[in-house]
């Protein structure tokens, strides 16, 4: 048979005009492939085309609130919610979008409807959870915000002086912003912050107690609460503020951070990473603080590749941040549960009555991932009564040289050579293998103060090493520690005895 050869002609084009349902669908594919800003154009246009589609509306409306544009994504919602009244999911989102504008009537209405229309469904558990936070009828969780911009203005340039350590003017202003409104709670909390920090820890409290009494349930004081407790080892009291806090489901994106940070400092770190992590892509990207501690919850928590991405992105917006990692001072992979890393034995350390514990907890405060944390308290790092060598080991903490024109500072720069070289042999280090620190920093006090100059620092490393380990333990031997210490067995001797003159035991 011939084959017919068909002409072009008019009534063999097809026209082809793109329909709301053709954007829907490539905004779904750019969704699956996370190309957000093409599936927010593919939407934008679906619902151009389509405006009477309930389900492209809602799909709209999850990206728009995904950006934080709340309100478009609310009216996005009430008319796909006008058009099927039934669809259980737009309800949800109603519910959902409602709590974050802080609409909390309308937010539990449609979150009860949502469970009585789907009690098994996909968003039962998360809408529960919104019924329980908008029944928190006694928790005024959200700060007034009807104060004129002169009065924020102000609070921000306080807020300011408290970052660079200003906090005697920045209390100055506040006690003055509080005079004049008594009822700008931001101000009230910042100033108990601003109190803490200067030492005034009663103060702290009373004023903390007083916006939760006069505001019930405000989450900057409960958690500004809780950081002061934290500090002042108040185990108790601590305990029943973070088990209250657990409870609460934050919807504003302020009052996430704010939890996060809190769970973060206290080290909640599970709890720190989820709040923290949840606001991720809403808003934080140029925001250092919210990096910081992303990147310590994520580490300490057991995301240590997330952490580390965190904290490249930190180092990008403030590279002042370099060298105050969570892993600051360790080796890739190495533990976390040595004492290094013990909080409040460091703590206890620096507390102590005795000189050579305190230098003991400054050199371990130069291991330590709880570094910035221990030197953000305002009492657990006195530099104005510290002796010089105490301040020379704080430097060192801080990754400070030495200068080295005096002969005792040399003799103290080889002392801490010796100690690293204790440590690199003894880390992490364990309850038992503390003791060893203990002398040799009692060694350290004494040989300094009597004018020992410390001119080999392996072979002093090796001889505390030996003096520790022989006291506790039969069978050692001064050739098997010399030669895992590369020098030779009189060499250790001469060392051994001349430390052993230092040792408290032989005082006149």
């Amino acid at each position: 048979m011939e084959k017919k050869h068909i002409k072009p002609g008019k009534e063999n084009i097809v026209s082809f005009i793109p329909t709301g349902e053709y954007y829907y669908q490539k905004a779904l594919q750019a969704l699956n492939r996370e190309k957000f800003e093409k599936a927010h154009k593919y939407l934008k246009r679906a619902s151009e085309l389509s405006p009477d589609d309930p389900h492209i509306l809602m799909q709209y409306a999850i990206v728009e609130m995904e950006n934080e544009s709340y309100d478009h994504a609310l009216d996005l919602l009430q008319n796909a919610h006008s058009i099927d009244p039934t669809e259980t999911e737009i309800i949800f989102f109603l519910a959902e979008v409602n709590a974050h504008i802080g609409f909390l009537s309308d937010a539990r209405k449609f979150a009860k409807k949502y469970v009585e229309l789907d009690m098994t469904g996909v968003y039962a558990e998360e809408a529960l959870e919104i019924i329980d936070f908008s029944e928190q009828g006694d928790w005024s969780l959200f700060e007034e915000d009807n104060f004129g911009s002169e009065i924020l203005t102000i609070q921000e340039k306080a807020r300011r002086m408290m970052e660079k350590g200003n906090f005697d003017q920045a209390i100055e202003v506040l006690e003055k912003l509080i005079e004049e409104n008594p009822e700008f709670w931001a101000a009230y909390n910042n100033l108990a912050l601003a109190y803490f920090y200067v030492g005034k820890v009663d103060q702290a409290k009373t004023l903390l107690h007083k916006v939760l009494e006069d505001n019930t349930g405000n989450l900057h004081a409960l958690c500004n609460l809780a950081v002061v407790h934290y500090y002042d080892k108040n185990e108790q009291e601590l305990s029943h503020l973070l088990n209250l806090l657990s409870k609460i489901q934050p919807y504003m994106l302020e009052h996430r951070y704010k939890l996060g940070a809190t769970f973060a400092l206290v080290g909640r770190y599970d709890d720190a990473y989820k709040w923290l992590r949840s606001l991720q892509k809403r808003g934080y990207e140029g925001d250092p603080g919210f990096y910081f501690w992303l990147s310590h919850s994520a580490y300490f928590s057991g995301h240590e590749n997330e952490a580390r991405h965190y904290w490249k992105q930190l180092i990008h917006i403030d590279p002042e941040k370099e060298g105050l990692e969570p892993w600051a001072g360790q080796q890739e992979g190495d533990s976390l549960k040595g004492m290094e890393h013990n909080r409040d034995f460091i703590v206890e350390k620096l507390e102590n009555a005795y000189r050579s514990e305190r230098m003991f907890g400054l050199f371990l405060l130069g291991k330590t991932a709880h570094h910035q944390e221990i030197m953000a308290h305002p009492e657990w790092v006195n530099l104005e009564t510290y002796s010089i060598m105490e301040k020379w080991l704080l430097g060192h903490a801080l990754g400070n040289g030495f200068k080295t024109n005096q002969p005792t500072e040399r003799s103290f720069k080889r002392a801490l050579e010796a100690t690293e070289i204790l440590y690199m042999d003894n880390h992490p280090v364990t309850i038992d293998g503390s003791f060893l620190f203990q002398m040799w920093f009692v060694l350290i006090e004494r040989a300094i103060d009597k004018g020992y100059e410390f001119k080999n620092p392996k072979a002093l490393a090796a001889a505390a090493d030996y003096m520790f380990q022989s006291s506790r333990t039969q069978g050692i031997t001064k050739k098997a520690f010399a030669e895992h210490y590369g020098i030779t067995t009189p060499t250790l001797t001469k060392y051994i005895n001349e430390l052993t003159q230092y040792l408290p035991l032989f005082d006149n």
